[in-house]
């Protein structure tokens, strides 16, 4: 029973990461002019793919912009998702199933078209926002200037990433035996008492989840970007680690490289990940031992 689902990991997940391995030690040997059917041929590279990879500066540049992002990004998207699903779990909540869809909708949008549609409200030539802003005489710069620009896309995933959080820990609120609540209550806790000191600390393991998948969601951010660039000067073809990768494989030909930057960018999402988890474990897990 197990063999349908093992064979799809094999064929679409583990023989892929193998042959971009094996691509990544590999290199195109150009004899003389570099004309005629035998003038490339294919050579051991060794390690010379991760040796051009790490010293490239505009990997390092990717990364960095990437990680500016994050800093942006996660703690907004995280803090928004924790606020929605507690007010959604209080019982003062009213029209908790309408609130719960629209602020979940965003997320079953695809990323290209709400790219798309924020692009568009960002340019002042089209933006309603900006003709109002015209027309109170405010002189307001544009999101997607060289210094806007990340926060733009960062708003984009912001907008599409809060709802998927909110429901992870939503879904943990409601598995919370309710006769917790009523115990501090009967002790002369308030809401926000209950909140902070009883439900945020029983749902840590899925705030931990939520901060793992944002964590890994942003060192492959490449949608938003690359939607947004025919947009704006502002955004490079490396502007992520991910755009320099499809740069080097589609535009330059260069798959080799390509592929040591793939495996580059895994290494240090797993150890990210990695990391991370041995940080919080003891504090999010240590209830479930």
């Amino acid at each position: 029973m197990l063999a349908p689902g093992i064979i799809l990991f094999v064929a679409f997940m583990a023989a892929p990461i193998v042959y971009t391995l094996f691509l990544s030690f590999q290199k195109t040997k150009v004899s003389g002019l570099g004309l005629g059917s035998g003038a490339r041929s294919t050579v051991f590279a060794g390690i010379d793919n991760y040796v051009t990879t790490l010293t490239n500066t505009e990997f390092g540049a990717s990364v960095g912009r990437v990680l500016v992002y994050g800093f942006i990004l996660i703690p907004l998207m995280l803090g928004l998702a924790l606020l929605f699903a507690l007010l959604l779990d209080s019982r003062r909540t009213r029209a908790a199933g309408f609130s719960r869809t629209a602020i979940f909708l965003p997320y079953a949008v695809p990323a290209v078209i709400s790219s798309l549609l924020w692009g568009f409200l960002y340019l002042p030539a089209v933006s309603p926002f900006y003709f109002v802003f015209d027309k109170l005489g405010w002189d307001v710069p544009s999101l997607l200037s060289s210094g806007g620009v990340t926060f733009a896309i960062a708003n984009i995933a912001l907008w599409g990433g809060v709802g998927f959080n909110m429901i992870v820990m939503y879904t943990s609120l409601k598995s919370v035996p309710s006769d917790i609540y009523e115990a501090a209550k009967l002790d002369g806790a308030s809401e926000i008492q209950i909140a902070l000191r009883i439900k945020v600390p029983i749902i840590a393991p899925a705030i931990v989840m939520t901060a793992l998948f944002s964590m890994v969601a942003t060192l492959q951010v490449f949608a938003e970007p690359t939607t947004l660039r025919p947009l704006t000067n502002s955004l490079s073809t490396s502007w992520s680690p991910l755009m320099l990768v499809y740069r080097d494989a589609f535009t330059r030909d260069d798959i080799y490289s390509a592929a040591a930057t793939s495996i580059v960018i895994a290494l240090v999402t797993f150890a990210f990940s990695f990391l991370f988890l041995r940080v919080v474990q003891k504090r999010a897990f240590g209830q479930e031992d």
